[in-house]
């Protein structure tokens, strides 16, 4: 007779709670660790513990990498299950790869660890369209497209966002490139081999621009692997994305191969990207009198309107009411 009672809506309504609530628990107990064995669980709770006392002796830059390290290795145990599921083909993932690379994501797993928050955001924006859906037109075909539309919202997002943050990195390098070279031309001229240039760049720009600091710290540690220069710099180009560097990769690749001045393509290469900074800067200032208009039309002249024509208006008005 209850069952009876209850409309479709309800019973829908009601199943999907319970199965996303199902859901949420399992990769909470994945995520926290419950389905671990007792003595692991006490292991790792150990650690922790040692660990955090080791904080207080550690910079804001060393706290913020730990807990960006932390909250990757998260994601990665939530998503590892997920692993077989979001594969896609050699040819996807290598590109995936390639512009995680480009935002700053260079670990082994990353692609499946986006792959997998992909999935489960797309999974809750399956959900909250669903059950907007539901509150707002029922079992009806708007129902549908608000649940399609939650999916693809869900979906589109972390690559939207990730686009987003590679594209600010990449803008962040090709500013900060210039000083980089300049600072490498005085290490060349000074006497310094290119790759103790490198380092000597690498430890000086990791103040001042981070991002490029860090390419060429990882661009250092493959030379000292063993690495050939002409990949590292190969690699340093993909990795960044940034065609400037990639063309500053391939100018010291011929450089180092004809055995030319190394010093003078550098001082080329940096006042040549200055020049184009400043363009930049130039064309941005050019179009800045072309989008003041919208603000302009819609903010600022109703406000001048009224403070102009008001006063004369109500005159305006007061005489007609005389007559």
């Amino acid at each position: 007779m209850i069952a009876l009672a209850l409309s479709p809506v309800t019973i829908t309504s009601i199943s999907i709670f319970f199965g996303v609530t199902a859901l949420a628990w399992f990769v909470l107990g994945r995520v926290s660790g419950d389905d671990k064995p007792r003595a692991e669980a006490r292991l790792d709770a150990m650690r922790s513990r040692r660990g955090g006392n080791l904080d207080e002796d550690l910079s804001e830059d060393e706290l913020k990498k730990k807990k960006n390290q932390a909250i990757a290795a998260v994601l990665e145990k939530a998503t590892s299950p997920l692993a077989e599921t979001v594969r896609g083909s050699d040819e996807e993932m290598s590109k995936l790869r390639e512009e995680l690379m480009n935002a700053g994501f260079r670990g082994e797993s990353a692609p499946i660890v986006f792959r997998g928050v992909q999935l489960i955001i797309a999974c809750i924006g399956l959900f909250l369209g669903g059950i907007f859906g539901l509150v707002a037109n029922g079992l009806t075909q708007a129902m549908l497209m608000k649940l399609l539309g939650g999916f693809v919202v869900g979906y589109m997002g972390p690559k939207f966002v990730l686009g987003m943050i590679a594209k600010k990195r990449m803008e962040s390098i090709f500013l900060g490139l210039p000083d980089a070279l300049d600072l490498m031309v005085v290490c060349v001229e000074a006497g310094l081999g290119m790759d103790q240039a490198l380092r000597k760049v690498a430890e000086e720009m990791s103040k001042s621009h981070k991002n490029i600091g860090e390419e060429f710290s990882v661009a250092n540690q493959q030379l000292q692997f063993g690495r050939p220069r002409s990949e590292v710099l190969l690699a340093l180009g993909q990795r960044s994305g940034v065609d400037d560097l990639k063309q500053l990769a391939s100018i010291l690749i011929q450089a180092d191969k004809f055995g030319s001045s190394v010093g003078n393509a550098l001082r080329v290469q940096s006042d040549a990207m200055r020049t184009k900074r400043r363009q930049i800067a130039e064309e941005k200032a050019a179009k800045t009198a072309v989008k003041m208009i919208f603000p302009l039309v819609l903010f600022i002249f109703p406000g001048i309107f009224v403070v102009l024509v008001g006063p004369a208006g109500i005159n305006m008005y007061r005489q007609m009411l005389t007559k």
